[in-house]
Order: C-alpha cells, then sequence, then structure tokens
C-alpha cells in the first residue's frame, strides 16, 4: 500500500481500547483489528477512574499489535471517551487519575453550582449542564479536597489529549472534545470566561484549541474526537433524517446538524464534531453496564447463546418488574444523579433472566424519553441507525425497536465509533469515505409497543413516588 492509502484509527473506551488501519474510502483493513482491555476503578462513594499508565499502556499496544506496516500510515484519527479530566505538569506528566464523566464524587460541587448559576443559561451557553459528567464540578470537587494537588496542575487536559501528548510529543485540544468539557461556547468555539471562572482556572491552563495534527512518524496524527461524533461518523448518520443510536457501556442518542442549532431541548446535550458540525442528543450513564453487572452477580446461564435463546422467547415485559436503573448516577433525560436504583415486583417466581430482562428494557425506556425529545425538535422521524455492543444480540435489538415504537436500522460496521475516528482523519486529509449502506430494518411489534407504553408509565410513577432530582428549568433553551 502507497502512504496515501490507510489511516490508523484509535477508539480509546472506559473498559478498553482498540485500533485498525482504514482505507481512505473509511473501509476497515480486514484483520487488522487489536483490542486490550482497561480496568476502571470504582467504589461506593462514586469514584470512577482510569489510572493514566494503564490507559496508555493499552492504547500503546494496539498501536503497537494493528497488523500492517507503519510506513504506510498516511493519517492517525483518534475517538475517545468524552468528558473525562486529567491534571498533569508542565511536561505532561501525569499528576490525577483520569476522572471520568462517570465520576459521580462531584455531585454536591454540581449541586452547589446550580444554586449559584441559572443552569438553562449555562445550557444555552455551552451545551452542557451543570452536573457531575462535566469538568466545572469536578474542578470545583479537586479545589475543594484536594487544594494542594489542585494548585499543582499546569494543564488540566482530556485523555485524548494526554495520549497523543505522551505517543507523538505535542498535542492539541479538538473543538469537539473541547465542547464536552462544559467549559466552551459551541457557537463562538471559544472558552467560556464565565465558566473557567467557576472552575478556578484560566485559559493558558488549557491547550489549544485545533483540529489540527501534529507529526507522528511521518504521518498527521489529528486530535482525539468524542466517542459520540466519532459514532455518528462511523454509522454514517450524519445527514438529516438519519439519527444514531449507541448501545455499549453506556447509552446515546445523536444527530448531526450544520448551522447554528435552535431550540435544544434543556437536558439534552449540544456540543461540536468539528468547525462545521454540531450534535445534538443525550445520554444515559446506564446501559451495557447493567448487563455486565447481571452476568457478574447473578446465577446466569454460563453459554450467552443459552441467555439470548431465553431472552429471545420472552418479547414482552411479563416478568411484573419496575426498575429505576440508576447503578450509576444518571445522565439525559432527567439527571437523576442523587437517584439510586430500585426493583419493584420482586415475587418467589422472579428469575435471573426476568431481571437481565428488567434492566435491559429499564435502560430503553430512558433512550424512548431523549428520542421523543429530538423527534420534537427535528422537521421528521429519523432512521435510528443502532451501533455498539447491543448488535451482538439480535433479540436486544428487536426489543429496542418495541420499546421505541419505530423501526432501527443495524449498522452494517460493528465499531463505529472507531470507524469515526478514521472519516475524521480522511475528511481533514481530503478523502471522501464512500457512504455505508443501509440494511433490512427491525421492525417494531405493535402489541408488543403498546405494552411497554403501559411499562414505562409505570416506571415514571416509581421516579415520582421515589423522588426524582431531574431538571426543573423550562423544556427548552
Amino acid at each position: 500500500m502507497g502512504r496515501s492509502d490507510v489511516v490508523l484509527a484509535i477508539d480509546v473506551g472506559t473498559s478498553s481500547s482498540r485500533a485498525a488501519l482504514f482505507t481512505m474510502d473509511g473501509q476497515r483493513v480486514p484483520g487488522s483489528l487489536v483490542q486490550r482491555e482497561v480496568s476502571l476503578l470504582t467504589d461506593g462513594h462514586g469514584r470512577a477512574e482510569i489510572l493514566p499508565a494503564d490507559l496508555l499502556s493499552a492504547v500503546s499496544a494496539c498501536v503497537r499489535d494493528a497488523p500492517g506496516d507503519r510506513n504506510d500510515v498516511a493519517a492517525v484519527g483518534m475517538s475517545c471517551f468524552w468528558h473525562s479530566l486529567l491534571g498533569v505538569d508542565a511536561a505532561g506528566n501525569a499528576l490525577t487519575p483520569i476522572f471520568t464523566w462517570a465520576d459521580a464524587r462531584c455531585r454536591p460541587d454540581a449541586e452547589q453550582l446550580r444554586s449559584e448559576l441559572d443552569e438553562a443559561e449555562v445550557h444555552a451557553e455551552t451545551g452542557c449542564m451543570l452536573r457531575a459528567s462535566f469538568w466545572p464540578a469536578k474542578l470545583r470537587w479537586l479545589q475543594r479536597t484536594q487544594p494542594n494537588l489542585f494548585a499543582a496542575v499546569r494543564f488540566w487536559i482530556s485523555p485524548s489529549e494526554w495520549l497523543q501528548w505522551q505517543l507523538a510529543g505535542r498535542a492539541t485540544c479538538a473543538i469537539g472534545m473541547a465542547t464536552g468539557t462544559g467549559l466552551f461556547d459551541p457557537v463562538a468555539q471559544a472558552w467560556s470566561p464565565r465558566m473557567l471562572a467557576v472552575g478556578g482556572i484560566s485559559a493558558d491552563q488549557l491547550l489549544t484549541v485545533d483540529d489540527a495534527p501534529v507529526p507522528w512518524r511521518g504521518a498527521a496524527w489529528f486530535p482525539g474526537i468524542g466517542d459520540g461524533a466519532a459514532s455518528n461518523l462511523g454509522s454514517g448518520a450524519t445527514e438529516p433524517g438519519l439519527a444514531a443510536i449507541n448501545v455499549g457501556t453506556s447509552a446515546a442518542l445523536r444527530v448531526l446538524r450544520e448551522g447554528r442549532p435552535a431550540g435544544v431541548p434543556f437536558g439534552l446535550f449540544c456540543y461540536r464534531v468539528d468547525a462545521r458540525r454540531f450534535l445534538v442528543g443525550g445520554a444515559v450513564s446506564n446501559a451495557g453496564n447493567l448487563h455486565a453487572w447481571c452476568q457478574r452477580e447473578l446465577n446466569l446461564p454460563g453459554d450467552p447463546a443459552v441467555l439470548e435463546a431465553q431472552l429471545a422467547a420472552r418479547p414482552a415485559p411479563d416478568h411484573g418488574l419496575t426498575v429505576l436503573p440508576f447503578w450509576n448516577a444518571e445522565r439525559a433525560p432527567r439527571w437523576n444523579e442523587d437517584d439510586k436504583g430500585a426493583i419493584v415486583g420482586f415475587r418467589q417466581s422472579t428469575s435471573a433472566t426476568d431481571l437481565v430482562q428488567a434492566l435491559q428494557e429499564a435502560f430503553y425506556f430512558r433512550l424512548a424519553g431523549i428520542a421523543e425529545q429530538l423527534i420534537a425538535a427535528e422537521d421528521k422521524i429519523p432512521k435510528w441507525i443502532v451501533g455498539g455492543g447491543v448488535l451482538r444480540s439480535p433479540s436486544a435489538v428487536q426489543r429496542l425497536a418495541d420499546v421505541l415504537g419505530q423501526p432501527v436500522w443495524p449498522n452494517s460496521e460493528p465499531e463505529a465509533s472507531l470507524r469515526g475516528a478514521a472519516v475524521f482523519a480522511i475528511e481533514r486529509c481530503g478523502g471522501t469515505p464512500a457512504p455505508l449502506g443501509l440494511g433490512d430494518p427491525i421492525s417494531p411489534d405493535k402489541n408488543i409497543h403498546s405494552r411497554y407504553i403501559g411499562a414505562r408509565k409505570l416506571q415514571t410513577q416509581l421516579e415520582g413516588l421515589l423522588g426524582s432530582s431531574g431538571p426543573s428549568s423550562p423544556t427548552t433553551s
């Protein structure tokens, strides 16, 4: 292959990192995919950290082990989990763990910020909520709980910036990555002076915001973009009338828009992909991680195929369970950060498979609420392109269609975020990725959908009884 033929794509997740080679038309090179696991450190107090050295080791191994000749690589594109924070010294040495979006120990600081500021105004300016997922609350928490460490940090950066710095020697902050911090105005494309002051830092403690690449072994290494933006790029959900649903450890629904977005519903996000395109949608914190919890804690069949067959044989909510799936601090649509998970309706006959099904349905209900808000802001109901780990379970994809009451189109590229990282680099190299064709849709069962409407109402009632901490501001901004 010639130098113009190959892009190295890297997808950095909170549970694993992947790398693969892609041709300049966006096709993954067969046999080039490698993956390395990453440990997320958690506890009962809301901790959700990754050790920087562990993440660097995993990503370095992916870059090293992806099959192919490095002399053929023209560019590097990277997708990375959004909203996460790392403090470094002047040389780029990590001084803190990586505080991921899921780290909820700063919830009291987020609550304090909401008492000081109008959250709807902040949302209108930054596209982000005043919640624990974003940098303002995390910075306040660190300044309050570890003032000496806070003062020692020279730069506050995302994991993607740090990885680029460590592996390529220099780094910049992608426009899209900046918009996921809660400190950036995506319309003005500049750091918000007000939100910098709220976080207790200055603009010179942040890296330059620029989508331009830095050199790496003769190739152009582009700054890492948010995994959500990469998912839309990689799934082909980039045009009007298309939307992406990604269900992995967490889950999200997103649409791309060009031009200044108007009327973004309060509780949803408005980030950027780049200087030209916005990303609008909502994410839930509890999705595939709930299934992982079930696998760890419940007496499930050892063979995944057996569990899949059991779930496929029960398409409707006949288990009698109502679940609030708040194992982790929840995000959209109501940002129930202080609410705890709950399971109501246990009987002697309740089985482990009942719990797996009920938990899956419970976070699907949250996605359905986000979908309704997105549809209200669009000209027409979009085609939902589904990607992520959910594609490994046909019954889960069918259930998603039944809960939404709308057809869904399985993504033909199972590694959407990884492909999206490649697409971002290909576009900036002047290439044009080939469009991904849509296959046959998975259509909902109308009778089962009607039953899920009733089950969603029960979840809403339970949420009200147990006291939701969701946003109380106006529904539009």
